[in-house]
């Protein structure tokens, strides 16, 4: 890869240091991305400028200024052209979709009158210039486009052996109420490990009809059944499992399960028991696990007789896991790798507070999916290469098993 080289002339720095600083900052940042721009066409004519070579691609022919709207105002990019071959750089994009659909959900809460000064005042730090309706109403339906071509995008072209789902609320105005909406977020994952965000959407709540929409609509796009499905113990979740995914088995995430069994502990007691169920899932093998389960159960049963309750009817379900090799057993017991993207989807949400509609609201999630998803892709595999060679046809079979027996109870509850 070509190295990059910032340079600056005596004059250049003098400039910066005694200017404003936030000119200065402009202008470094400006001649920063020239520079990256000129590296990426020379990466891609396999030629510097007047360089002869036999590697060589295609020639230049000029450049062309394009402004790039910034938090430190507009600044001036020269986008390198090519005689043949367009010139391409993935270098804008991903600042552009996340900062498009802030800037654009923002604007649209001005332009129906819901918004505060403080929203304008950041609409105005943000770009450095005030948008008008056209050029909103432009925008949206650009990153609408890219939402719904990835919200819809086919499934069949991979299989997903194991699938994480959960839902978070934000707030919207609908019907000059403020309501909670639940996005509901499933993630995949490959047997050799990939992750990837493969359904997002917005529904009034959680119910039994609106996760078995949910994972319908995934079914439909070609989600096989996948072998584990891993999620909190909201029952509608349960339900539509069964109802969609009846030969999926349930892993009941163990973070949830430790949390909804601290929650009902006394207070004096909770240090502690946490400590002892952290080390019942830190167990190698099954039986392990139910020996020190017994032993937390008899040492806590008078003294946390709720948080007891609650361990003792959920401990089956947080043990699915140990029917898949030990080495992918951390990766799938808990839906972590969700609660972090509702972390950064909580982090893009705060500066709005209240969405205007619904419609907004998936815009700018959905943007933020987009590049989250891009961002998985690009991570190293969950498992080792080998891993996928370990699933044997009898661990396929006790998780089909498992499904069955969970079925049952769910439906004999």
């Amino acid at each position: 890869m070509t190295q990059l080289n910032l340079t600056l002339d005596q004059e250049e720095l003098l400039e910066l240091l005694a200017g404003n600083r936030e000119m200065a900052l402009k202008h470094l940042v400006e001649k920063i991305l020239n520079q990256v721009l000129e590296m990426e066409s020379t990466e891609q004519l396999c030629a510097d400028n007047y360089e002869r070579t036999s590697d060589r691609k295609d020639y230049r022919n000029g450049s062309r200024e394009r402004e790039l709207t910034t938090k430190i105002g507009t600044i001036v990019l020269n986008v390198p052209r090519h005689r043949n071959q367009p010139f391409h750089t993935m270098l804008f994009e991903t600042y552009q979709r996340n900062e498009a659909a802030l800037i654009t959900t923002m604007a649209e809460m001005v332009v129906n009158g819901v918004s505060t000064r403080k929203v304008s005042n950041v609409i105005e730090i943000i770009c450095g210039k005030e948008f008008s309706k056209s050029t909103v109403s432009e925008a949206c339906k650009i990153l609408d486009k890219e939402v719904q071509e990835f919200k819809n995008r086919p499934l069949d072209y991979e299989d997903y052996s194991y699938l994480m789902i959960d839902a978070t609320y934000f707030k919207v105005r609908e019907k000059h109420r403020i309501i909670s909406k639940a996005m509901m977020i499933a993630i995949g994952i490959t047997e050799e490990g990939r992750k990837e965000i493969i359904g997002i959407d917005v529904y009034d709540d959680e119910s039994n009809e609106t996760w078995i929409s949910f994972l319908l609509s995934l079914k439909k796009r070609g989600l096989k059944s996948p072998m584990m499905i891993t999620s909190d113990a909201h029952m509608a979740i349960r339900h539509a499992i069964a109802k969609v995914f009846p030969e999926s088995a349930w892993q009941r995430c163990q973070f949830h399960f430790i949390k909804n069994i601290l929650d009902a502990a006394p207070k004096t007691q909770r240090a502690g028991l946490e400590i002892e169920l952290k080390d019942i899932f830190k167990t190698k093998k099954i039986d392990d696990a139910r020996k020190k389960f017994s032993e937390v159960v008899n040492d806590y049963r008078e003294v946390a007789a709720n948080a007891i309750d609650i361990l003792e009817n959920g401990f089956e379900d947080v043990l699915t896991v140990y029917n898949l090799p030990d080495e992918m057993r951390i990766a799938l017991r808990t839906s972590n790798c969700i609660e972090r993207f509702n972390g950064e989807l909580k982090r893009r949400s705060n500066v709005i507070r209240i969405f205007p509609n619904k419609e907004s609201l998936l815009r700018l999630i959905g943007s933020v999916a987009v590049d989250y998803n891009d961002a998985l892709l690009s991570k190293k595999l969950m498992f080792h290469r080998k891993i996928p060679e370990m699933i044997t046809l009898e661990m396929k079979i006790k998780l089909q098993s498992i499904a069955l027996a969970q079925r049952q109870s769910l439906e004999a509850a």
